[in-house]
């Protein structure tokens, strides 16, 4: 409920009629006198002094003891009585593609290896995947593991991870140009899709959500215990669960849990993090399959006619991007057909870029219809043919 609280003048007025109306019950003709530098003023300001930082005690107590009103060192003191800590930053990961012009030989990406945004003020270093097809712990002999470049392929996709912590790591679609790391044969590098996975530390508001997820949890074995153990792992973790999945070759699990990062390729050390998670907190007897989500890619065709005064390249290029920008932040949906990828959104997107006054000749995956992933996928951008 809303408090009353008062200000210093009004202490000091009420004081000051408290001490009118008493005297006056005994004496009514005299008149006490408040102005500034009179005795009974100076009583009244200092007890409504007090007043007024007890009152401030009392408002700053009130905040502390509810986790709806804690702010900051408050919010932590209070989850930390229930085993719950506040999550810490994690870093941007994505895709990029090393290119080469000459195909002749073999070569291959090392760990390590860095690149940059084309301002360079944002650095990215290959990591090892080993779900990767192209990964290889001698790639580069001698024990150097990294992504193997087979003779007569121009390109292969790898992960990189952001070198600071936070949002600030998070970059939009091209915008990584620079190969910091010398590798032989190896000429160019980009992201088709934006890196939006870097967060800063878990907000107030964030943590208030995710206790609520920790006390529904306490029941475990649930599906919202399963997603709190997965949520606490890292942010921007997004998962789906299926129950009771359809036979499959070996002994299937009862629950089947998906998840990704927003990326489409998780990290496996990430994986074992949440797989150790979910498993602390499956119901006994019951077994649960963790996996990494896979990436359904999704090509868009399309015809965009310009409107006068506007360059058909820029335009297209502005499209592209609009395009790659909200199929890639579909993310993993709590049910397969929550990822879908409609049609006729892709097609409005285009539409919503100014100068685009048309759009035809457009096809999704070489069809006219939904795209909607099975369980487990998690539709990402493919090739984006524009003309």
């Amino acid at each position: 409920m809303a408090l009353s609280t008062k200000n210093f003048t009004s202490l000091v007025q009420e004081w000051a009629a408290v001490a009118q109306t008493a005297v006056s019950v005994t004496f009514p003709a005299i008149s006490l006198n408040f102005t500034k530098g009179s005795v009974l003023r100076a009583f009244a300001e200092a007890q409504s002094s007090v007043s007024l930082w007890l009152q401030g005690l009392t408002l700053q107590l009130l905040t502390a003891t509810r986790l709806a009103t804690s702010q900051n060192e408050d919010v932590d003191s209070f989850v930390n009585d229930f085993d719950m800590e506040r999550l810490p930053g994690t870093t941007a990961t994505g895709i990029v593609t090393f290119s080469r012009f000459v195909p002749t030989y073999q070569t291959f990406v090392p760990i390590g290896a860095l690149v940059q945004t084309l301002d360079a003020s944002q650095t990215f270093a290959v990591y090892a995947d080993t779900n990767n097809v192209q990964y290889s712990p001698n790639a580069g002999g001698a024990g150097v593991p990294g992504y193997i470049v087979p003779a007569a392929v121009t390109g292969i996709d790898v992960p990189v991870q952001n070198q600071i912590v936070g949002s600030a790591g998070n970059i939009q679609a091209g915008a990584i140009q620079l190969v910091q790391t010398g590798i032989s044969g190896i000429d160019s590098v980009t992201n088709a899709a934006a890196f939006t996975n870097g967060f800063d530390e878990e907000s107030d508001a964030a943590v208030r959500a995710r206790f609520v997820l920790y006390i529904n949890s306490l029941s475990k074995g649930t599906e919202g215990a399963i997603g709190y153990a997965i949520t606490s792992v890292q942010q921007g973790l997004q998962y789906q669960i299926i129950e009771n999945p359809p036979p499959a070759p070996g002994l299937p699990p009862a629950v089947t849990v998906y998840i990704d990062d927003g990326t489409g390729a998780l990290p496996a050390a990430v994986l074992v993090e949440c797989q150790t998670a979910v498993n602390a907190y499956r119901a006994a007897g019951v077994s649960v399959g963790v996996f990494a989500a896979t990436p359904l890619t999704a090509s868009v065709t399309m015809t965009i006619t310009t409107a006068a005064n506007f360059q058909h390249p820029t335009v297209l290029a502005q499209v592209t991007a609009a395009i790659a920008t909200y199929i890639n932040g579909l993310g993993l949906g709590a049910t397969p057909a929550l990822g879908t990828l409609y049609y006729a959104a892709v097609s409005a997107v285009a539409m919503g870029v100014p100068g685009v006054i048309g759009v035809s000749a457009y096809t999704l995956n070489g069809a006219t219809s939904d795209l909607v992933p099975n369980a487990g996928q998690t539709i990402k951008p493919g090739v984006i043919a524009l003309q």
